[in-house]
């Protein structure tokens, strides 16, 4: 049954809305009912168990109903449901929320969206039961709850029409399921003792200053200057880094950690040390413990999509970005234990499923893909058969990838065919779709800032400036067609998974690319390990059908998340 709904307000702490039972296609199966109490409402009707809820944006409506109690199992998220189908039809970028999803189906002047909520760290008030703070400008003829349903039949029908039969609606409902997961964990909150993580800043920085950066710190900036013979130079500021190696004859492209280790000279060492600790006080420090950490929980705001490939993105918190020294402090509750599962070699597992070919297939069927190329092409070397499936899909052309790409390309020309025409098309303007139909940006856009940046061992991306502009969009389509897939298989996974462990206390606390932690009582972890198995197999057969290629996962249960 799918049941469209629309809050009214949000007054006290129970408020309002409207439902309307629809059929399949979006037209109304019943009259519109109004009840003076949504979250009661809805989670009478979620008993059934048979609902999905149609409504405007998970993240205006769910928070709310996760705080009155309320969890539902389905949704549709017209909001990004509608990113979704602008991208599709080359118009990434186009308002998307509900007003402007109605607008553009009725032929009205569409209006921009509202601005983005403001990440509210733990503590702040809720204020009302339901967020207004996206609610659409007054219109003519927009009534919030007909809107809804009007653009849902158009969404109905243009999901029907875009990309192959099933795969787009399968990623309409993996894009909705994940707005849920990402409310729910935020809601739930990863466990965090802020005692453990003072402790930790105290024993890599030294006590918290009153006036500057801790005492750990100053004395790495004085190394850094000493060893460049200077004073005042700011470690943290890579301009004036860069003048002082120029000054020492050393020309370096930027101050990255991966480029700096390749540098002798006395300064790198604590400049490495400097970055990595200046990093974790500003970003992790007393600061954000103080601002993030409430109630023995860190609850980030999730923004499903919020990269063009379809990873998430977070609103606040920096969640995505947590050093493995800092998840010390992330330990589970007593008798409760974190499993965390990681897809390793996710994206050339992707490639040997959405290319097809059959050698590069047989190498992904099971264990370390790296070694089994490694066997069937390289001689045994592994180190080598990793750069040229990393260099084929990053587009890295140079050095000792030539060799190995020339072996990739003889050996496995289906798979390589495949990031090569990818990659053609992105320098050509053109646009490539992932595997369920998720669209990159065309090239007028600020595509440059997706997020796709490859690995340090392949090497960093030419600069898109200037002549290199097209091979560099070359380079982010060829990874885009691979790593929006992965995202895609990723959010198979975690909508399985919630899934698997409904009715449990288990919860999904954490998701970042292709690591997802689920804690859980002790005695819950073994059917947990199970379920996750048994997901990330489901999502494979869901999105790549009968394919040899496996997706296995490493799986630890822990009691802190960094021991993982």
């Amino acid at each position: 049954m799918l049941i469209g709904v629309t809050a009214e307000g949000g007054a006290g702490a129970h408020g309002g809305g409207r439902l309307q039972v629809l059929r399949p296609d979006g037209t109304p199966a019943g009259p519109v009912e109004a009840v003076p109490d949504l979250a009661a409402a809805i989670r009478e009707r979620e008993a059934t168990g048979t609902v999905r809820w149609l409504w405007a944006a998970t993240a205006d409506l769910y928070p709310a109903l996760l705080r009155a109690g309320v969890r539902v199992r389905r949704c549709h998220d017209a909001e990004l449901t509608e990113a979704l189908l602008l991208g599709h039809d080359g118009r990434w970028g186009e308002p998307r929320a509900l007003a402007a999803a109605w607008a553009r189906h009725t032929g009205r002047p569409v209006p921009p969206d509202p601005p983005p909520r403001q990440p509210e760290p733990p503590g702040l008030s809720q204020g009302a039961l339901f967020e207004t703070a996206s609610a659409p400008p007054a219109a003519a003829g927009f009534d919030p709850l007909q809107a809804l349903t009007e653009v849902y039949a158009d969404q109905h029908r243009r999901c029907a029409a875009a990309g192959p039969p099933g795969r787009f609606r399968l990623l309409v409902a993996a894009e909705s399921a994940g707005a849920l997961v990402g409310a729910e964990m935020g809601h739930a909150g990863l466990p965090w003792r802020a005692d453990l993580h003072d402790d930790l800043l105290r024993e890599l920085l030294g006590p918290p200053q009153p006036v500057g950066p801790p005492r750990r710190i100053a004395e790495l900036a004085a190394e850094v200057n000493q060893a460049f013979g200077v004073h005042g130079l700011h470690p943290d500021s890579p301009a004036e880094v860069l003048r002082a190696f120029a000054r020492a004859g050393i020309e370096v492209p930027n101050t990255r950690a991966w480029v700096l280790r390749k540098v002798e000279h006395p300064a790198v060492r604590p400049l490495l040390e400097y970055k990595e600790l200046y990093r974790i006080w500003t970003a992790h420090g007393w600061t954000w413990l103080d601002s993030w950490i409430s109630g023995g929980r860190f609850r980030p705001e999730y923004v499903p999509g919020g990269v063009v490939s379809g990873r998430w993105a977070t609103r606040g918190g920096g969640a995505l970005q947590v050093p493995k020294v800092v998840r010390r402090a992330v330990v589970a509750d007593p008798g409760w234990r974190f499993v965390v599962a990681d897809a390793g070699q996710l994206e050339p597992r992707v490639l040997a499923a959405v290319s097809g070919d059959e050698g590069l297939a047989a190498a992904a069927s099971a264990g370390d893909l790296y070694a089994a190329l490694a066997t069937q092409s390289f001689d045994g070397d592994r180190a080598r058969a990793k750069l040229a499936l990393l260099g084929a899909m990053y587009g890295q052309t140079g050095g000792a990838a030539i060799p190995a790409l020339a072996v990739l390309r003889q050996s496995y020309p289906t798979a390589f065919e495949y990031v090569e025409s990818a990659a053609r098309t992105g320098e050509a303007g053109g646009l490539v779709r992932s595997w369920l139909g998720r669209t990159c940006p065309p090239a007028s856009t600020a595509w440059r800032d997706a997020g796709l940046d490859p690995p340090e061992e392949v090497g960093s991306a030419e600069s898109p400036q200037g002549g290199a502009s097209g091979r560099a969009r070359g380079r982010f389509t060829r990874n885009f067609v691979i790593q929006a897939t992965a995202a895609e298989w990723a959010l198979v996974l975690l909508a399985t998974l919630r899934t698997a462990i409904e009715g449990s206390k288990a919860e999904l606390v954490f998701f970042v690319h292709d690591e997802v932690v689920v804690h859980c009582p002790e005695e819950q972890a073994d059917a947990v390990v199970a379920a996750v198995h048994a997901g990330a197999a489901e999502a494979g057969r869901l999105l790549f059908g009968d394919t040899p290629v496996r997706f296995p996962l490493d799986v630890s249960v822990v009691e802190c998340y960094a021991d993982a």
